[in-house]
């Protein structure tokens, strides 16, 4: 019988001939913080008018998106630009399709100061909040109360422990060969061959570098993505790339919600990234190798409203 340190070393070595790595469950979590971001997370009390939360546009459940092309926000005010999914968002490398943010904690400002989405200020919203339980809540825990930091830190504690672990692909990567069907294999195999792994690799599968969308055709792109932050020519129509976990839970896909269709997503990134054609057989083993990466959801919750 061979010693246990030898799976281990086995197990190592298979995973640093691939370009994709398991995900890794944080350990070091301040259980407070998580129950009261997850509170703040699920409460309309965050926005102007009490009728939208986080989890209003990051349904767990859903993928941790929402499922519509553009987003609603208060007064039914509806966004430009693909909601993406929150779940497993911590391994990415900057936040938002433009990379606005370096991280999650400097990202959660975003929804809550956008006017369109759910219209409010931090100074407001900490006044709103300590005449509430929230008052004593954050006191038992951060010694300077409710601040525009604080409120980040707790939400952002939450978001940490929203990663989909033991996906069937993530059980393969670490040696169970049982876990995937042959298409599923073949279906990666091509994934790897025919380029997408290219921009695809990683902990989240992308999520840690900016690509141009339309790097063959660019011609029908009308969101202008990086360039907006840094208003130089040449990051026109460049995006953080999506990490595909859970991908085939998070449609309709790319920034603009142009497809809700899996399949049509594959050939639509194969003409306009690689300038490549993939047969019907190609794009059917890619899906299921993608429909592999689908991980357990974590918890969900019911939105608070006043």
């Amino acid at each position: 019988m061979k010693h246990p340190i030898f799976y281990i070393f086995f197990t190592l070595s298979l995973l640093a001939k691939e370009p994709i790595t398991p995900i890794i469950p944080y350990i070091d979590l301040n259980i407070p913080k998580v129950e009261l971001g997850k509170k703040l997370f699920f409460d309309a009390r965050l926005s102007r008018d009490n009728t939208i939360a986080c989890a209003s546009c990051h349904i767990i459940e859903e993928g941790g998106d929402d499922n519509l092309k553009f987003s609603f926000g208060i007064g039914g005010q509806e966004g430009n630009i693909n909601s993406p999914t929150v779940l497993n968002a911590v391994n990415n490398f900057r936040q938002f399709w433009d990379g606005r943010a370096k991280n999650l904690h400097e990202q959660i400002a975003g929804p809550i100061e956008n006017p369109v989405e759910m219209g409010f200020n931090f100074p407001d919203l900490i006044i709103k909040l300590n005449k509430t339980e929230y008052k004593l809540q954050f006191s038992e825990i951060y010694s300077e109360g409710i601040t525009k930091d604080t409120i980040s830190d707790a939400i952002v504690e939450y978001e940490k422990t929203l990663l989909t672990l033991n996906a069937p692909f993530d059980r393969y990567l670490q040696g169970d060969r049982s876990a995937l069907t042959t298409k599923e294999v073949q279906g990666y195999e091509l994934f790897k061959s025919k380029g997408c792994i290219s921009c695809h690799h990683g902990t989240n599968i992308g999520g840690n570098l900016y690509s141009k969308f339309g790097v063959v055709d660019s011609a029908s792109i009308e969101h202008l993505g990086r360039f907006n932050v840094t208003k130089k020519e040449r990051d026109k129509y460049f995006f953080k790339v999506p990490s595909l976990r859970n991908i085939a839970r998070t449609a309709p896909y790319f920034h603009d919600g142009r497809t809700s269709d899996l399949k049509k997503a594959i050939e639509i990134m194969a003409q306009l990234q690689l300038g490549r054609f993939f047969t019907k057989e190609d794009i059917d083993k890619i899906e299921a190798f993608l429909r592999s990466l689908n991980g357990e959801l974590p918890e969900g919750g019911n939105i608070y409203v006043p």
